[in-house]
């Protein structure tokens, strides 16, 4: 609960941020009508950039891939046992 509490602060201080800016002759008006759809292209941009770079640092576990590959071999036994054919492995 906690946490909605924060966001819901935050877009209440960035729409009185936003409000303001229209109010006021800081920017021009074209700008300002503008700010909504460039945050949100920003915020699209950093999220891509935050999976990316999990992406590229993604550890490699060697234990697991040992396990998978016993599971591998054993499913392959057991499927042929169940007369499946799995291909030339």
């Amino acid at each position: 609960m906690k946490h909605i509490v924060k966001i819901m602060a935050l877009l209440v201080a960035l729409s009185a941020i936003w409000i303001s800016l229209l109010q006021t002759s800081v920017l021009p008006e074209s700008y300002t009508w503008l700010l909504p759809l460039y945050s949100i292209v920003t915020l699209g941009c950093y999220g891509l950039l935050m999976v990316g770079v999990g992406l590229m640092r993604f550890p490699t576990c060697p234990q697991e891939s040992l396990l998978l590959q016993e599971d591998i071999v054993e499913a392959k036994g057991f499927l042929k046992e169940k007369g499946v054919d799995i291909g030339s492995d």
